[in-house]
């Protein structure tokens, strides 16, 4: 593997069809496509400023990198990426693309991230500003994120979720086989037509969450006193902790709470209409 050591390239794909490098203390300056179609790729402590620097690229590593605001739209239709420690300012980062492992990254720019990618392998995320990260992503596997982006997680497929932290709006929007476990999820609108969502020891803040859910599941799960509608023409199973506030006519089903502030069941219920719901112990 050749060594590219304290150099600065710019301009138009300074670096394409290049192979086995080991790029590092390296800067990318203003250009596009610095390293395009390339593969077996190693960046460590280098800087990217122009726009579009990994497009096409197969099997690389970008380990203790910054990419500045100007470095947008970096990693489209790549596969096989490893990425540690690295701190990204622009927008529009991963996209189409297959084989992602992430570790230590934080993302100050989150806007139209993880687009269409699949394969993605997640530990400790930082997720800031921007809409629609992980937007129709699937097979994903995330231990430790953090995340006031929003629109987080929309037509995602296939994804285990673990220690998050989310703050948002109209998060897992139209998911399918999506479970979190021990998360934080605060925002209006959480979880609206999915399917097979499931929900593990979480806490849930934000109103009317929950709603037109298709065989959602919640186990041992607690709610803010500020949700109220929850569940509407939803099919569930629900183990809730604690209280709360509202439920609002939920399809069929089973509902548990420790105690519930008021039921709404309005000539507007759909078919079946007959969820059972019930204060524990009672």
């Amino acid at each position: 593997m050749e060594l590219i050591q304290n150099k600065e390239f710019g301009g138009e794909r300074p670096l394409f069809a290049s192979h086995d490098l080991h790029l590092d203390n390296v800067i990318i300056r203003e250009g596009e496509s610095g390293i395009k179609e390339c593969s077996n790729i190693i960046a460590t402590n280098c800087r990217f400023e122009g726009n579009y620097p990994f497009w096409h690229v197969h099997g690389f590593t970008i380990e203790d990198c910054y990419f500045a605001v100007g470095g947008r739209s970096a990693l489209w239709y790549c596969d096989g990426l490893k990425m540690r420690r690295t701190v990204i300012d622009a927008p529009k980062m991963f996209r189409e693309m297959h084989g992602i492992e992430i570790e230590d990254v934080e993302i100050n720019d989150a806007d139209e991230t993880f687009w269409k990618c699949s394969a993605i392998r997640v530990r400790n995320l930082r997720l800031h500003g921007g809409t629609y990260p992980f937007m129709l992503s699937s097979n994903i596997y995330v231990d430790g994120l953090e995340s006031d982006s929003k629109y987080v997680f929309q037509y995602v497929r296939n994804a285990e979720i673990h220690n998050a932290k989310i703050t948002t709006k109209d998060a897992f929007w139209e998911v399918e086989n999506v479970t979190i476990y021990d998360s934080e999820l605060h925002g209006e609108y959480l979880g609206w037509h999915s399917r097979n969502l499931r929900l593990v020891n979480c806490h849930i803040s934000g109103e009317q969450p929950l709603c037109y859910a298709h065989d959602l599941v919640l186990e041992n799960c607690t709610f803010d006193p500020a949700c109220d509608r929850a569940f509407e023409y939803s099919t569930l199973k629900a183990d809730i902790r604690g209280s709360i506030t509202n439920i609002k006519n939920p399809m069929s089903g089973r509902i548990t709470a420790d105690a519930i502030g008021s039921v709404t069941i309005d000539e507007n219920i759909k078919a079946p209409a007959d969820c059972l719901i019930e204060v524990r112990g009672k």
